[in-house]
């Protein structure tokens, strides 16, 4: 019998029930290495979870130089003392052998190790080339979610005003640029409108295409505790897989890939049909109602039903609970997302919200949620595809006042165009002019969709591609010059939560060898390319972190995400705190809209909108017809079938997803033993009657192909919805970290040699959850399982035979309570 102890065999730890409007009881949850007491720990550090993007706050443990385990932090407003398993068990992926400890740079077609002085230099040296005899668009930048404030505004200001390029985009783009773009739509401005506090006081949760389980570990704890409590909420799920979110719903909704839009209309249409309306909330502060009441007056549930698959009476359930709701809770993750209308379908849940009035109070809020622990900062400091500060590319009032804060001239800020984003980058490198890419923390040759074409771009002699990392991936293989980058534990620097938390990692260990963290290596580049601001002065005048953080403070001032308030002191020793944080809040803001929209004026808004089905750029003058007020934008939306819709060919519907253990491209999580060992090979999930369709069984190794590619994976038979094949992203090239590639194309296992080249037209998101695939026996199992964990969404739908996932001793971690 597993240990109560064992947190692979049990995630989510034990219960601190409580009911509604309580305070969520704190529990501690510490995992240290094997022969290590806490009397051995020489200092506690304090940090933050960087393996996903709820922000667990935690302490480091530290002893002999080394990082020797973690304990959650109780004092902290997100976790209050929980951890989740990526949280316990993968500090140890700073340890791994592999690290990189030195540059490297391609010579003779190899990678060989160098000095920083030479790898900078050729960084340098090619830069200086490509701006001189193609401009500052032959230049691109490709960064994390991963890395740091101060790092994603040190590299905006040396990106957009250093050499004066558009194309700076992150990998946040995969996962939470529809989280962004929603929000701009709806609210004219991003960020979060609600807060973890509100599982506390809701009624009513609805989880729209959120795993919240297995993506948010310690978040499906509060909820749990929540559900185990007096007064529980009643839990909506939208999901086509069994998660174990879904087995807890009072309502689970399957719905077909691609046909959330469908599916929200007709929710939509009951809400109004029934009259669960707060019309004095609409009238006051919204704009759109009448075009979003005519656009769902025919979008009834049967109707819904023929095209999402989904019985007409199960949605006529889950808009009685939205309808009935009093404190409704709703979150949305990549099941929404990453598909062809996924800015249309996050925009109607917070339809939802407008037409109820559930905004702005206790248990009443939106979740858009982030996949990445620094998503949030990629988009607030510019990093991404936008301006610091939220600040709107279309507005030259605001172009002047990042140039004022930069002390350059307006001109010198790309805003000619949206900034580009990432396909748009790689299809740039493409086609040949953009020469020199610089990708930091991430990799694109595991995580971006059709990655036969990926390996291309990225192989080609004509880019010179700059790996900024802490091992030797798949992408960094293909690389021309390779930097050895710190990790979180090894530097300091801030991170901002899904719901606004910000938090201070501070440094614990020296990173190995002659890594460096990411904003020193930035912060050298730019002082040899020698970056000027209008006074000849140094374009960037700080040299750490403390003092970039100062640096984006005065950036932030008088914006929506303002961190005056905030300083490193103040994050010291207590919780993280929410932002806008300022003289006015000087405690944080739990909730925005409390009192009303506030950041949709067309002076201060961050965007005026997208036209859903083109994505072409809304103008000024439209907006400010539509909106002169400011208010809430009610934007309604017609269902477009998938691109690709299956065939005979292709009969079946391919998703994708992620897994509890892992994280990504399994870069650190894949060299965890405990987390490897849960979920070590790719595997391929089909329902019963699928599978016995195609002569499957559990284990089988199958082939999925589709018109751009295959990969091999052995079957688990799920209750997952029918005409579906699930497989998980996270496997790449090698079939270990560090290890060796498959001995053909067709032997592959990662999921995105298959995914389309594709992506939604507002948010410019990529489509990893539709395409048309084909399932294929490649040879029969020897009667041992899909590699799949047992006790999450990949549960067997026939348990007999297939051993509990369980870690053992050495995935013993402790729970204290208070």
């Amino acid at each position: 019998m597993d240990s109560p102890n064992d947190r692979i065999a049990r995630p989510w730890g034990g219960r601190t029930a409580y009911g509604a409007g309580g305070t969520w009881p704190t529990r501690v949850d510490t995992h240290l290495a094997e022969g290590v007491t806490a009397a051995d720990v020489e200092r506690w550090v304090q940090s933050a979870s960087v393996l996903h993007s709820n922000g667990d706050a935690m302490d480091i443990a530290v002893r002999d130089g080394r990082i020797v385990g973690v304990r959650g932090r109780a004092a902290d407003r997100v976790n209050r003392g929980r951890l989740g398993p990526k949280d316990l068990f993968g500090w140890q992926a700073n340890h791994a052998a592999d690290r990189l400890r030195s540059p490297m740079v391609r010579e003779g077609g190899r990678l060989v190790e160098c000095d920083w002085d030479t790898a900078m230099g050729r960084v340098v040296e090619r830069s200086r080339e490509l701006l001189s005899a193609h401009g500052p668009g032959a230049i691109g930048f490709y960064t994390s979610g991963q890395l740091f404030l101060e790092e994603y505004y040190t590299l905006a200001v040396l990106a957009r005003a250093g050499i004066g390029t558009n194309h700076l985009d992150g990998n946040t783009r995969l996962c939470t640029s529809t989280a962004a773009e929603a929000l701009k739509e709806s609210f004219g401005c991003d960020g979060q409108p609600g807060s973890y506090t509100d599982v506390d006081h809701a009624d009513t949760l609805a989880l729209f295409g959120h795993n919240m389980a297995e993506t948010q570990p310690v978040l499906w704890m509060r909820v749990l505790d929540r559900l185990e409590g007096e007064d529980p909420p009643r839990l909506l799920c939208v999901d086509p897989r069994p998660t174990v979110v879904a087995r807890r719903a009072d309502v689970h909704l399957a719905p077909r890939p691609g046909t959330n839009v469908a599916l929200l209309n007709a929710l939509l249409h009951e809400v109004v049909r029934s009259d669960r309306i707060d019309h004095d909330f609409v009238e006051s502060h919204t704009v759109g109602f009448e075009e979003l009441r005519k656009r769902v007056a025919e979008c009834t549930p049967a109707w819904a039903a023929d095209i999402c698959d989904v019985p007409a009476a199960a949605i006529g359930r889950a808009a009685e609970l939205l309808g009935g709701a009093e404190r409704l809770l709703s979150t949305v993750l990549q099941g929404v997302y990453q598909s062809h209308q996924a800015t249309a379908a996050a925009v109607q849940v917070n339809n939802l919200h407008l037409i109820r009035g559930m905004l702005g109070r206790p248990g009443c809020g939106v979740l858009q949620m982030n996949g990445q622990p620094t998503a949030q900062n990629t988009r607030e400091t510019g990093a991404d595809g936008d301006l610091p500060g939220f600040r709107n590319w279309q507005n030259d009032q605001h172009v002047a006042d990042l140039a004022r804060v930069w002390n350059v001239d307006p001109s010198a800020v790309p805003h000619y165009a949206p900034p580009t984003p990432a396909m748009q980058i790689f299809r740039y490198a493409e086609q040949g002019s953009v020469r020199m890419l610089w990708i930091s923390g991430t990799n694109p040759a595991v995580s971006l969709p059709e990655l036969a074409r990926i390996r291309d771009v990225l192989g080609r002699e004509s880019l010179f591609t700059v790996v900024q990392d802490l091992f030797l991936t798949e992408t960094a293989q293909l690389a021309d010059v390779v930097l050895p980058a710190a990790t979180w534990g090894e530097k300091t620097g801030t991170f901002t939560n899904a719901d606004r938390t910000v938090h201070l990692s501070e440094k614990a260990v020296e990173p190995p060898g002659a890594s460096r963290p990411d904003l020193d290596i930035f912060l050298d580049y730019a002082r040899r390319m020698d970056f000027r601001d209008r006074d000849d002065g140094p374009l960037i005048k700080w040299s750490t972190p403390e003092e970039a953080f100062e640096a984006w403070k005065r950036c932030s001032a008088g914006r929506p995400c303002d961190y005056t308030g905030l300083t490193y002191e103040r994050l010291r020793g207590g919780t993280g705190i929410q932002w806008p944080c300022n003289e006015d809040a000087p405690d944080g803001t739990e909730r925005l809209y409390t009192e009303g929209i506030d950041w949709a004026h067309p002076d201060v808004c961050e965007s005026y909108g997208k036209d859903l089905v083109t994505g072409a750029s809304v103008e000024v003058v439209e907006y400010r017809s539509l909106n002169p007020d400011g208010k809430a934008v009610v934007k309604a939306a017609e269902y477009l079938p998938p691109h690709e819709d299956t065939s005979e060919e292709y009969p079946l519907q391919l998703t994708t997803g992620r897994t509890l253990y892992h994280f990504h491209t399994r870069t650190k999580t894949g060299r965890v033993p405990q987390l490897n060992a849960a979920a070590p090979e790719v595997w391929a999930e089909l329902s019963p009657a699928e599978a016995a369709a195609l002569d499957l069984r559990e284990g089988d190794l199958a082939r999925i192909t589709t018109a751009r590619g295959s990969l091999q994976a052995r079957v688990r038979v799920t209750d997952i919805r029918d005409g579906l094949v699930f497989v998980p992203f996270h496997y790449g090239y090698w079939d270990t970290p560090g290890g060796h590639g498959p001995a053909s194309p067709d032997e592959g296992r990662a999921a995105n040699e298959t995914t389309v080249t594709d992506w939604d037209p507002a948010s410019k998101q990529p489509l990893f959850k539709t395409a048309a695939a084909r399932v294929e026996r490649v040879a029969r199992g020897d009667g041992t399982p899909a590699p799949a964990p047992t006790n999450t969404a990949s549960a067997p739908a026939v348990p007999d035979g297939v051993p509990a996932t369980a870690g053992g001793p050495r995935a013993h971690a402790t729970e204290e309570r208070s």
